[in-house]
């Protein structure tokens, strides 16, 4: 089996994956924000990370390696999140994080 696009053992997440992620971190500092990793035991499925702008604004973030797609229990919590009223997306490639981010708020004066 080959490790191509793996970090570790322990990490199974494909390196562009990890790679589209940091970018989103770095993308949410720059506009005040943070972008924790979301872990939710007994709550399967929820998205990696949680995005929280200046002036309460807030967003959930599935990661994917380009061209993935989320697997169908991630599919249900994200649209769950959105019938609570919540912004919640699938990003699967660098250029999608600037809207993602201004549309939750990121340039929110």
């Amino acid at each position: 089996m080959s490790n191509v696009g793996v970090r570790d053992k322990k990490d199974k997440t494909p390196e562009k994956e990890k790679i589209i992620e940091r970018k989103l971190v770095k993308a949410v500092r720059a506009v005040g924000g943070i972008a924790p990793k979301l872990v939710s035991p007994g709550f399967d499925g929820m998205p990696d990370r949680m995005v929280l702008l200046p002036k309460g604004r807030m967003g959930f973030v599935e990661v994917k390696a380009p061209g993935k797609k989320p697997r169908p229990l991630q599919t249900a919590r994200l649209e769950l999140l959105k019938r609570l009223g919540f912004k919640a997306y699938v990003l699967d490639g660098e250029e999608q994080i600037e809207g993602i981010v201004d549309e939750i708020g990121g340039e929110a004066e």
